[in-house]
């Protein structure tokens, strides 16, 4: 299996409908720009919240095992995928990508 790094490329916020939908949480993520998590034999890094894992499980399985070319061509890198979770309040974007070694 091919190593699979994640990174955190961007985190937003949308308070309008935080204040309208949302009940009050003190911490809800952990995740801060620049992160970079490797994922060894398709399993979860330590520190990824498991929400974000879930969603894009997916995608590192297939990078993983040597797949790629996502929606066809969607990325420039084939081996790659531009995925962020799935927080509609505050969304996280990873970019997730295989190593070469």
């Amino acid at each position: 299996m091919k190593r699979v790094k994640i990174t955190v490329m961007r985190m937003t916020c949308y308070r309008d409908l935080m204040e309208q939908y949302e009940n009050p949480i003190e911490h809800a993520c952990d995740m801060q720009v620049g992160m970079t998590f490797y994922v060894e034999n398709c399993h979860k890094p330590q520190g990824l919240c498991d929400s974000a894992w879930e969603t894009i499980y997916p995608f590192v399985r297939q990078l993983a095992e040597g797949h790629g070319n996502f929606f066809d061509g969607w990325m420039r890198n084939p081996y790659s995928a531009m995925l962020s979770c799935n927080d509609g309040f505050r969304p996280v974007t990873f970019l997730v990508e295989t190593i070469d070694e």
